[in-house]
Formats: C-alpha cells, sequence, structure tokens
C-alpha cells in the first residue's frame, strides 16, 4: 500500500488504482482480503465516502467482491483482467508514441529492438 497519495488527482481514484497495483504485482493475490475501509481510512486518513467510492468501483468492475460480514476479496480472475487493461494502456501510452516517434527519425524496427533490449538490460545507449 502506498504511504502517501498525490494532492492533484482524485483520491477515490487512487486508492482503486492503489488496489489495482497490489494485485497486478502480487502483492494482493486472488482470494485474498483486501484492507479494510476503516484501515484505508486510518492508513491515508481520508473521508470513509473517498474509500468507499474506489472500492465500488473495483466491485463494478468485477476486480473486488465481498463476503458479508468478512470483507472484500479479490476476484480470482482480477490479475488477468488488470493485465489485459494495463497491457492496453501500455500500447497506447508508450508503444504508439514510440512508434510515431521512430518512423519520421528513419529507426528501423530492429534498431528500435536493438534500444528496447539494452534499457531492459539497464545499459546505456550512447
Amino acid at each position: 500500500m502506498k504511504s502517501d497519495l498525490d494532492s492533484n488527482r482524485p483520491i477515490y481514484l487512487q486508492i482503486k488504482e492503489t488496489i489495482e497495483e497490489d494485485i497486478l504485482y502480487g502483492r494482493l493475490a486472488p482470494e485474498e482480503q483486501i484492507p479494510s475501509n476503516s484501515q484505508l481510512v486510518s492508513h491515508y486518513n481520508i473521508n470513509p465516502v473517498t474509500v468507499l467510492k474506489g472500492i465500488n468501483l473495483l466491485v463494478d468492475e468485477g476486480i473486488i467482491f465481498k463476503k458479508r460480514g468478512l470483507g472484500m476479496f479479490v476476484s480470482l480472475d482480477a490479475p488477468e483482467k488488470l493485465k489485459r487493461r494495463f497491457s492496453q494502456a501500455f500500447f497506447q501510452e508508450q508503444v504508439e508514441p514510440l512508434t510515431a516517434l521512430a518512423k519520421p527519425l528513419g529507426f528501423t524496427l530492429r534498431e528500435i529492438h536493438e534500444m528496447i533490449d539494452s534499457a531492459w538490460k539497464g545499459e546505456k545507449n550512447d
């Protein structure tokens, strides 16, 4: 769980995104209970309605579900749903702009692959 929130973005969305990231990166597993509303309220020192708004978005998307009297839990297919959504966003926000910039600069696909491979390995491209 993140320790701070960005005051420039809606807090309920940040709560939602934090839980999504915890699921996507394996910090919360399918069928695992997420932090309770009161834990989130206390941790972030925010209004319970704000937490509930973020949680309800996750329920509506089928990422988490409620077990009456027990709390909220990660859905079995939540990691796959999130991976698909994040992959699509990654393509639109990173890959498409990269290709739109690389083509007019004359880079070949092979050169782009080599650059990505170097970056993946943590090498500097001089």
